[in-house]
């Protein structure tokens, strides 16, 4: 299929073909993830909860991330390599959110940069843009703003508030966003905002007519069961047959059937 590119992924929301992308943390499941062909593979700050074991995404770090991505760009051929932008790395100021999203390009070998907001943060949008910086939106359930929200509930349910996101993703179109990311809104909202723009959306609990989707990998595989959000679906069930393994590893070691003559010098 060759680089995923962000011309590439515009000419696919023209001929309607959907969008697909998975995150992925590591190098081993980068591989995997780009050996089956997806589009895109973000490096979600996700990160703070499925690796780190946070209890939200707020503690991660430019840091963290920059090590994470840099590890995930190894273990990518094909599929564009979009990083997220940590909490405080881009609402101090413009300057050192230019120069925080120029080093995803510069050191971690990501293709762009995800951060969440609307038209507030379509002037820092704008400056990145110019300087040759891909940038992906966030608009919905933004969970850095998780607080401020009151905890995980579905955004733009009401008249005013669907009006004000959409407005929010046509600033940062117009900002110069080349994706924007809808979480957890009404489908007939993700609907209306993806037939309102030019650039793809990437819907995640924000119904099947966005112009691609996304999941965690982890919740993607069936490897996290302690939440389990209404827009999740397990696509394997990982968890079972790890614990599968790892029984069966304990069990053969006490029994001295492992190792065998086999795996013996």
């Amino acid at each position: 299929m060759g680089k995923m590119t962000v011309t590439k992924l515009l000419e696919k929301k023209k001929k309607g073909e959907p969008i697909t992308m998975l995150t992925a943390y590591d190098y081993t499941f980068a591989k995997l993830v780009d050996e089956a062909s997806i589009d895109v593979i973000l490096v979600g700050d996700s990160l703070g909860m499925v690796i780190l074991g946070y209890p939200s995404t707020l503690p991660v770090s430019m840091e963290d991330m920059i090590r994470h991505t840099q590890a995930v760009a190894r273990g990518t051929t094909n599929a564009m390599v979009v990083a997220d932008m940590p909490f405080l790395s881009y609402q101090v100021n413009e300057d050192e959110a230019v120069r925080n999203a120029g080093r995803f390009l510069q050191e971690a070998g990501a293709e762009g940069v995800k951060l969440e907001g609307g038209k507030s943060v379509a002037p820092i949008v704008k400056r990145m843009a110019t300087a040759g910086i891909p940038v992906m939106g966030h608009l919905g359930l933004t969970p850095q703003s998780v607080h401020a929200f009151g905890g995980y509930k579905v955004q733009g349910r009401s008249e005013a508030s669907a009006r004000e996101l959409l407005a929010d993703a046509q600033a940062l179109e117009a900002a110069g966003c080349f994706s924007i990311v809808l979480e957890c809104v009404p489908a007939n909202l993700g609907q209306e905002v993806s037939r309102a723009l030019s650039i793809p959306t990437i819907g995640i609990g924000a119904g099947n007519q966005c112009d691609g989707q996304v999941l965690v990998l982890y919740d993607c595989l069936g490897l996290t069961t302690d939440l389990n959000p209404k827009f999740v679906k397990h696509f394997a069930h990982l968890r079972e047959e790890v614990g599968k393994g790892l029984k069966q590893y304990i069990e053969e070691v006490k029994d001295r059937r492992f190792p065998s003559k086999d795996q013996s010098f």
